[in-house]
């Protein structure tokens, strides 16, 4: 019998190859594999002689650590997928995770920023270094696109079409998708791409990124966050309530609750399926009733 480290590293590359699964999904499922790898070691399990009624145990114990709900499921799905792929290899012949069930996932609601927020924190920004027009034109493509931060940071200059006011994302599973450039953020990124802006962080460096950091080089991920706290803690918005990702929910919340068809937002967001996107439908509705009763007259005894 093949080692478990050999079968979850050769798992995890076909989930990176074939299956094209985002970076932040592989590791999460690896972590979730490292975790029953060293609790097989640990209770002197073998891989090959796993049964049900210890994955079970596996997972209860899992639970008994006041582990979130979603987290256990998630992991539970790790171990499914990583047992289907070994029964499939012929590596097993009996898949013993076949029936297990993880739970529901605790439905947690994205928490968008209001409106007003958003427009404070983006007219906020002033014009008057390279480092602001970047940051404009950052904070403008993840509200005004829905982008996943991954995409922001992989974006190229060839990527941008001015004449057709179009921006060219890659998506998880390297789907690539066409998004529209707003007016506004089309004039933040002309702003942004002009002689004082992106060529000053440039310097003697070369890249097709758009986004750059101080140095020439690549704005990263966690350039990003930086980015967005610092102009978020100017205008008194708290750290814990900002991310890229709230810059995402944003978008899509305040698009339906101005009557935006759901399929289009869908399609803005690259979601491969509408369920993901009615989650969005919920908040719209959850501030719809929130506002409601607090403001009609008749709305409480």
């Amino acid at each position: 019998m093949t080692s478990f480290d050999a079968l979850y590293d050769e798992y995890l590359q076909w989930l990176t190859i074939e299956k094209g699964r985002s970076r932040a999904t592989i590791e999460a499922y690896r972590r979730d594999l490292d975790g029953l790898a060293t609790w097989t070691t640990q209770s002197g399990t073998a891989l090959e002689s796993l049964r049900e009624d210890d994955l079970e145990r596996y997972f209860n114990e899992l639970r008994a650590t006041k582990r979130a709900s979603s987290t256990v499921a998630r992991a539970v799905a790790s171990v499914r997928g990583f047992f289907a792929y070994v029964v499939d290899e012929g590596y097993l012949a009996v898949d013993p995770s076949a029936r297990l069930k993880g739970g529901r996932r605790g439905r947690t609601l994205p928490k968008p920023l209001a409106e007003q927020e958003i427009v404070k924190l983006l007219d906020s920004i002033p014009s008057t270094s390279a480092v602001d027009l970047r940051d404009r034109a950052l904070l403008e493509l993840l509200y005004g696109t829905g982008a996943r931060v991954s995409e922001v940071v992989g974006l190229s200059l060839g990527d941008l079409d001015f004449d057709e006011e179009l921006v060219l994302l890659m998506g998880k599973g390297a789907k690539q998708r066409l998004v529209p450039m707003g007016a506004t953020l089309k004039q933040a990124l002309v702003d942004y791409l002009s002689p004082g802006g992106r060529a000053s962080l440039l310097a003697t460096r070369k890249s097709s990124k758009v986004f750059l950091n101080t140095r020439g080089g690549s704005l990263t991920r966690q350039g990003v966050d930086v980015v967005i706290h610092k102009r978020a803690l100017l205008v008194g918005i708290e750290r814990a309530r900002i991310s890229a990702h709230v810059f995402r929910h944003s978008c899509a919340t305040h698009m339906l609750a101005h009557g935006a068809d759901i399929r289009v937002v869908q399609e803005l967001l690259g979601h491969a399926s509408i369920a993901t996107t009615q989650l969005y439908t919920a908040v719209s509705i959850t501030t719809l009733q929130r506002e409601y009763q607090d403001a009609h007259p008749r709305a409480h005894d």
